[in-house]
């Protein structure tokens, strides 16, 4: 046993006050993480607590207790009080206290004790234990781990499996991208569990409103450019898009990989319009890093093949830079 898994086996040995918060923007990956640690430490006697900084795509609406939920963004109060009460603050699924926005302060200068579980690039020291893995597929699959190490594998239900499993799908893009060996032992072993993967999948990606597919049609047939010669898929959307298809949180989810599916793609970003920012998406094949792209040019970060960021500028200026950049990283292809 590590000495990372002695320090928390001792920190949940009698029933404690726990918070358990993930990133602004909830993905798959943080929301089944947070519900799944959630749920089996409930199994072990603790009270606790799950904070989002901001509300979830209502398509992963399916994962027990997500009702339960506390949305800083709609009861401050009540998520800095969560967090003022905690013995134990779990940090899941971000590396840096800037993720979670204002409450950042009150993680900081909390006396309970941090545990982090991530696997994005260098983690910044403010927790106490730290189980940090950049070669993880997913945060879920880094959970199960810690589960499995402190001896309670057997606590995973076909509910907290579902959970994990979504991380597991959502974070590899159906098991396409960011996997290594254990990444399907971990799927596996869920499904031995008793997670019905079939179901699951059903939920996650069959549960489209008509106008997500009017809005993805858009996409790909009025805001998308492509850069031939270099391999790039460029998608776009304006703040009248968000206004005449009524994009809500979680409609764009997944859209920047369709470009990706054409043949000589290599590199696919999407860029939106928001109110106050500009978001970008960067998604990647085979050994071509846009993390580094989105941490030198976007203000952003995130892995290898999967990454974003945010810039203030004007939509035309953050298309144009990202052609500018992009002949940078890639060679110009024969053709």
């Amino acid at each position: 046993m590590s000495e990372e898994i002695q320090k928390l086996k001792q920190l949940l040995s009698f029933p404690k006050e726990i918070a358990i918060i993930t990133h602004r923007n909830p993905d798959g990956d943080a929301m089944g993480s947070s519900l799944g640690l959630g749920g089996y430490l409930h199994k072990l006697g603790h009270n606790i607590k799950v904070i989002f900084p901001s509300e979830y795509p209502l398509s992963y609406g399916y994962m027990k207790n997500v009702d339960k939920v506390i949305i800083f963004d709609l009861d401050h109060n009540v998520a800095r009080k969560a967090i003022e009460n905690a013995d134990i603050i779990f940090c899941l699924d971000f590396n840096g206290l800037d993720r979670v926005d204002k409450l950042g302060e009150n993680i900081q200068f909390s006396k309970a004790k941090k545990v982090l579980i991530d696997h994005h690039l260098d983690p910044e020291p403010f927790t106490d234990i730290e189980f940090s893995d950049t070669g993880a597929s997913s945060t879920c699959e880094l959970v199960f781990k810690v589960i499995d190490q402190l001896g309670d594998k057997a606590m995973i239900d076909p509910e907290i499996g579902e959970c994990l499993f979504t991380g597991l799908v959502t974070d590899t893009g159906s098991f396409r991208y960011g996997t290594r060996p254990y990444t399907y032992v971990v799927a596996g072993e869920l499904k031995m569990l008793g997670v019905d993967d079939y179901k699951l999948a059903d939920k996650i990606f069959n549960s489209q409103k008509e106008k997500h597919l009017r809005l993805l049609g858009h996409c790909l047939a009025n805001r998308m450019e492509i850069m031939k010669d270099y391999g790039v898929g460029i998608m776009w959307l304006t703040r009248k898009d968000y206004t005449d298809f009524d994009i809500q949180r979680g409609d764009t989810e997944g859209i920047v990989n369709y470009m990706l599916m054409m043949e000589n793609i290599k590199v696919a970003a999407f860029v939106t319009e928001q109110p106050s920012i500009i978001k970008i998406s960067l998604r990647s094949k085979g050994d071509i890093s846009v993390q580094e792209i989105a941490g030198k040019y976007f203000n952003g970060g995130g892995h290898k093949n999967a990454s974003g960021g945010g810039v203030y500028a004007s939509l035309n200026d953050i298309i144009e830079k990202v052609k500018k950049v992009m002949p940078l990283y890639l060679p110009k292809l024969i053709t």
